[in-house]
């Protein structure tokens, strides 16, 4: 048996998208999601599954993260808005062809990451991203387009620099690291993407390594340009003596200042005191 799971509330995800994906697939049975979960669920009860394909956003694609096996293959179908996990992976962003080339059969076994328990694909962060991202599902979703898409969410993230007038004071420890105003940590490059420009946080990050830890110990006005640039080259932040950077390692430990929110594949899990992240090496089969 294989299995599709669908989430009909991801924004690119409609009937007709659907008919024909599942015609690609072949024999496959259609499970749609419900609520918060589901998906994990459904992965689950699935356990003898020869395949599971799952055409949805990102947070769809956690949730089957979070319940798959090590050995059974799954294959992301590019439902979102931002669909970074396939776009890193290296699929198309049509889900039709992104279904044609999953029908190819071809396997990789890849890390995911652990923050606090919970499994990530591509990234989380404490902090910034976290907010943002708290910022965007203020906004609320719609059956019709989902939740907002990334220039709205480029938009908040501008908004939340300018109400802090670009400063961004440390906050955190970095257990035997030092102090920094906020962390990413990467499962892959890139760490996400604005629209279809790739944001390389963590350059050197990996599917099939450890983690990797990109945390600035201060953001100021004079900074800040420079730290984007960073991102946006993919290089830099490896040696900037004002970041704190930890390539392909197994755990990371951060104790913050106050409750800050945390993010695992842009979805919140809301304010954390710490936060526990360790890479579950050649934990999935992925099809690709």
């Amino acid at each position: 048996m294989r299995l599709l799971i669908v989430n009909p509330y991801a924004s690119s995800v409609t009937k007709e998208r659907v008919t024909r994906v599942r015609a690609v697939l072949g024999a496959v049975e259609l499970e749609q999601t419900t609520h918060p979960g589901h998906a994990t669920e459904l992965v689950r009860e699935a356990e003898d599954a020869e395949a599971v394909y799952v055409f949805s956003g990102d947070g769809g694609f956690n949730e089957v993260l979070n319940g798959i096996g090590p050995d059974t293959p799954v294959g992301f179908i590019p439902g979102g808005g931002a669909n970074v996990l396939p776009r890193a992976l290296g699929l198309p962003r049509d889900p039709v062809e992104a279904a044609e080339r999953l029908t190819a059969g071809s396997e990789r076994r890849i890390s995911v990451g652990r923050a606090n328990g919970r499994r990530f694909g591509f990234a989380a962060g404490v902090g910034f991203d976290g907010e943002a991202i708290r910022r965007l599902d203020a906004l609320g979703r719609t059956q019709e387009q989902g939740r907002a898409g990334n220039v709205r969410f480029a938009w908040e993230v501008a908004q939340l620099i300018t109400e802090r007038r670009a400063r961004f004071d440390p906050s955190l420890e970095v257990l035997g690291h030092g102090r920094a105003a906020f962390a990413f940590v990467a499962n892959c490059a890139p760490y996400t993407y604005a629209g279809r420009i790739p944001i390389r946080a963590a350059p050197e990050a990996r599917f099939e390594l450890g983690l990797d830890l990109v945390a600035p110990r201060a953001v100021s006005p004079a900074s800040i340009l420079r730290l984007f640039t960073y991102a946006l080259r993919g290089k830099g932040q490896a040696t900037a003596g004002d970041v704190l950077y930890s390539h392909d390692v197994d755990r990371i430990e951060i104790v913050c200042d106050h409750p800050m929110p945390l993010q695992v594949d842009g979805e919140d899990l809301g304010d954390v005191t710490s936060a526990l992240f360790e890479a579950e090496r050649a934990a999935v089969v992925v099809l690709i």
